[in-house]
């Protein structure tokens, strides 16, 4: 077999492009040189790279990062010009059981959402009558067989393997089983594979009946090349293909041929397929194909959420969340909903960049994005999440301005303009704002308080308990008002009425475990059915604008939050009747939630202080001790020296070595910074 030691020629990337991007070296990576000037014939200056989603689901955030790898950081990388980047958008349609039309619109939609232009889009599927034909020639040359193994004994055939491997490399006798190495299938020949081919593609056999397998190399230290799957039979209606197939080729198979049909320059994956990277060049070497370059970087780990489709697909069917765009879902639709904008992701996924390190990316960096891309350019707004009816008594006397009040859009952009605000003689507060105990740490409204009120210029005191949804106050706009410590918002009489979602981590844990299920957040989603909202939103607000494969108008409420109009608001603005609905997007600053440890933890946390008060109270015993005194006083010195100099700088150790100058100078640089901290500590008391 070949040797993965063989160093790749230097002239790879084959287009002639930056050497970048580079993983690990095999020699099946290498082509010819007439392979590399066909390929330079075809693609002259161009640099290609590809998006091949499955679509066996909805795109989720790491699919987002790959998109802005594929079609922006990986040419950046490059410093390829931009004149000669492209990149094809395929769909890896090869398993028709899991796929369907839904996922294969969503992954376009949200593509184009996202902001970038395919050279082309493209599908495996369009490939499978090539596919088929490639799979008779490995078969012709001896390097593909039919096998009528079951899941059981593949299984048992790849551990004999793997076993076997392992024997090798200790010195030991090798375990052997010829039902299983090399089987009853694997020396079959041509002939007779091909007649069965040709049959399974005719619908000959029962599904699981046989498959198609790559004769590779049992002997190989690495386990995918135990002979991968090429083929299977599945009589299952392909959403792109229709029903001309009952057998479909494998992703293993498929994906380096499209690569190289399509002239991929840099195939670029996760860290998760490095070990795919011998059967995927050892497929293109038994073709004698082109073999672009294949990069694995590291998939996008975010805290508190799962990436995994399959985990995904069972919060969906579980009803677990509202479906594939739930606002709480990684789902790039899901994104989409809760207000999350393409300008946040590709800055987020900029940020991470292309790097091979696996990390966990804390989901706060992406609520900071968000905060800072959100902040000036969302119109403000004031709500109550759950309202609390504000009577004014002296209505008349309050020195409301009839005219309104005049508030900016957005207060660092006066080009965004501004709207109007009217205070009524009835209107609303939060319920957050009101508490019928007063304490010095509480800056709301209380019973006989006088708390300020946003935009009005004066007070608002609470006279009168009616109930707890209904006070009775007055308004104080006088010279001599006492200065208030806050502004409530609020929302006047003629506010329209919303519900609210207030959404948070998906999972309690931040890294989920295998009991992800039970980790689920309970507090994920709260919804504020019965909130409220100042009427100057209504325009922005009609559900005629509003779709679902856009991005909706987005809003600042004050105190609250960043949010958006959600897809299912059914509300007209010209007759202020239908349901109004808003998602938030994130808070206005982290949140942060007290913790719940176990005792183990708390132990450490326990230690963890008294160990920073034992430090600080060895610093202040330190800090007693004079500068010429210390070396001979301080603990981590006193007993190793016996003579010291009159500045207090040691000359001889315990045993009357005599120190060098170089020690000594050290031990100088020790006293100068004792002297300074010494120093500060003393002033610092005075």
């Amino acid at each position: 077999m070949l040797s993965e030691n063989t160093t790749i020629p230097s002239e790879a990337p084959p287009s002639g492009g930056v050497v970048a991007l580079q993983g690990r070296e095999l020699e099946w990576a290498t082509n010819t040189p007439e392979i590399i000037e066909a390929h330079k014939q075809f693609n002259g200056s161009i640099i290609r790279t590809r998006f091949p989603p499955e679509p066996n689901g909805y795109l989720h955030i790491g699919h987002a990062k790959s998109i802005n790898t594929n079609f922006n950081l990986a040419f950046e990388k490059l410093k390829v010009p931009t004149a000669d980047r492209r990149t094809v958008f395929r769909y890896d349609d090869t398993n028709p059981d899991a796929e369907s039309t839904e996922y294969i619109d969503s992954i376009a939609n949200d593509l184009k959402w996202l902001g970038w232009t395919p050279e082309r889009t493209t599908y495996s599927s369009n490939n499978f009558d090539q596919l088929f034909q490639y799979c008779v020639t490995l078969m012709e040359k001896g390097l593909a067989y039919c096998c009528d193994f079951k899941k059981e004994q593949v299984k048992a055939q790849r551990d004999l393997a793997n076993a076997r491997v392992t024997a090798k490399a200790a010195g030991n006798d090798l375990p052997s089983d010829e039902s299983l190495i090399p089987g009853p299938n694997r020396n079959t020949s041509s002939t007779r594979n091909l007649e069965i081919f040709h049959n399974m593609a005719a619908g000959v056999y029962d599904e699981g009946s046989w498959t198609v397998r790559l004769k590779m190399d049992l002997t190989h230290p690495n386990p995918n090349m135990y002979d991968l799957v090429a083929y299977r039979i599945k009589y299952t209606h392909h959403p792109h293909a229709g029903d001309k197939w009952c057998i479909y080729p494998s992703y293993d198979f498929t994906h380096g041929i499209c690569d190289s049909l399509e002239n991929i320059d840099y195939s670029i994956c996760t860290l998760e397929f490095e070990n795919r990277r011998e059967p995927y060049y050892w497929i293109l070497w038994a073709l004698d194909l082109y073999k672009p370059n294949v990069f694995e970087m590291s998939r996008l780990n975010l805290c508190y959420t799962v990436l995994s489709k399959r985990r995904l697909l069972k919060l969906v069917t579980s009803n677990k969340v509202r479906g594939w765009n739930d606002p709480r879902m990684p789902t790039i639709s899901g994104l989409r909903r809760r207000g999350y904008t393409a300008k946040i992701l590709k800055s987020f996924c900029d940020d991470l960049g292309i790097t091979r390190n696996e990390n966990y990316v804390e989901v706060e960096k992406l609520n900071q994005t968000t905060r800072l891309a959100l902040a000036p350019l969302t119109r403000r707004a004031m709500v109550c999440l759950s309202p609390i009816k504000i009577e004014i008594l002296n209505w008349e006397e309050g020195g409301v301005d009839p005219n309104g009040y005049v508030v900016q859009n957005a207060p660092t952009d006066e080009t965004l303009g501004s709207h109007t605000v009217k205070l009524t003689p009835t209107f609303y507060i939060d319920t957050s704002d009101f508490r019928m105990k007063d304490d010095k740490t509480y800056y709301g409204l209380a019973p006989n308080k006088a708390v300020g009120l946003k935009y009005y210029g004066g007070n608002l005191i609470c006279e009168k308990v009616v109930s707890p949804t209904h006070l009775q106050c007055r308004l104080d706009n006088t010279p001599s008002r006492p200065k208030p410590k806050s502004f409530l918002t609020w929302v006047p009489s003629n506010g329209i009425a919303c519900e609210i979602r207030l959404y948070n981590n998906l999972f309690s844990v931040k890294m989920p475990t295998d009991s992800w299920e039970d980790e689920l957040n309970p507090q994920s989603e709260i919804v504020y059915p019965n909130a409220m909202i100042d009427p100057s939103v209504a325009e922005l607000c009609d559900a005629a604008t509003i779709g679902e494969w856009k991005s909706n108008a987005a809003f600042q409420f004050e105190r609250f939050g960043y949010f958006v109009v959600d897809i299912h608001t059914q509300f007209s603005s010209k007759t202020n009747t239908g349901k109004l609905i808003f998602n938030r997007t994130v808070s206005l600053k982290e949140e942060t939630a007290k913790k719940q440890v176990s005792n183990e933890e708390q132990a450490v946390l326990d230690k963890r202080k008294a160990d920073q008060r034992a430090a600080t109270k060895l610093k202040e015993e330190r800090m007693k001790i004079a500068p010429s005194d210390y070396f001979k006083v301080d603990d981590e010195y006193k007993g190793k020296y016996q003579n010291f100099g009159e500045d207090g700088i040691p000359t001889h150790l315990m045993d009357g070595t005599e120190l060098t100058k170089s020690a000594m100078k050290t031990l100088k640089k020790l006293q100068a910074k004792h002297t300074k901290a010494y120093n500060a500590f003393h002033k610092a008391k005075k």
